[in-house]
């Protein structure tokens, strides 16, 4: 069977070496690049290392459990869906497992025609969150105009200003999921990066600055507005 032109990557984490084989030998026959990990500390460097689309991981785990596993995940990157394959099947363990962060559950034994549909939907529908329209290199709303390539805008009041690469990253976050709100911890992870956290007041204090520099009234933004405790979105 031909590979795709561009393969979505999946980590498997699982310690049964036979269905580890089998598991990643149907993956790979239906195009996807596998990388594998036989128990929770092995998954967790690799994860840190790379980027993968799909995560599928079992729940008992050596060295580390596949929920805690999930819960590490879920901390550094909100956006990989994740799917748990397990022995477990009681509807405590499928809830628990779904509440930590698991986007799937399916159960052993399972149907393998069953496990690649599941794996293609999870991969789409991953695939669309992140293909949100794209944004030109100049942008404007209101009087204002930003220059992401130059990093650079002019202001409603006819200022021009030279913006951090943070606040030029931050922007064009919020711009590309207009009128959503964007969560903190995508927040932190899109502009700050996977391995630096600063505090979610660095966040707050660079909406501040965003709105001095585009509201024309800042204690009453138009463009910037907060979603409490969630994160912020941008609404024209």
């Amino acid at each position: 069977m031909p590979l795709k032109k561009e393969k979505a990557s999946i980590l498997l984490i699982e310690d049964e070496e036979n269905l580890h084989e089998a598991l990643k030998l149907n993956l790979e026959m239906e195009g996807y690049g596998v990388v594998s990990a036989f128990d929770g500390a092995e998954a967790l460097k690799i994860f840190q290392s790379e980027y993968f689309d799909l995560i599928i991981a079992d729940i008992m785990l050596p060295e580390i459990d596949g929920i805690n596993l999930i819960e590490f995940i879920r901390i550094k990157n909100n956006e990989v869906p994740i799917l748990i394959l397990s022995a477990k099947n009681s509807s405590a363990d499928r809830v628990l497992g779904l509440k930590k962060g698991a986007d799937d559950y399916l159960t052993k034994p399972f149907n393998l025609e069953e496990l690649l549909l599941r794996i293609q939907k999870l991969i789409e529908k991953n695939k669309k969150i992140q293909d949100k329209t794209t944004i030109n290199e100049t942008y404007s709303f209101g009087e204002n105009i930003i220059d992401f390539k130059a990093q650079e805008a002019t202001t409603f009041n006819n200022l021009k200003i030279r913006l951090s690469k943070k606040e030029t990253m931050l922007l064009k976050l919020l711009i590309e999921n207009k009128n959503e709100v964007v969560p903190r911890e995508k927040i932190l992870q899109a502009v700050w990066g996977y391995n630096v956290y600063p505090t979610t007041r660095t966040i707050d204090n660079f909406i501040l600055n965003l709105r001095k520099y585009f509201e024309e009234d800042s204690r009453n933004p138009k463009y910037f507005q907060s979603a409490h405790g969630v994160g912020y979105k941008y609404s024209e």
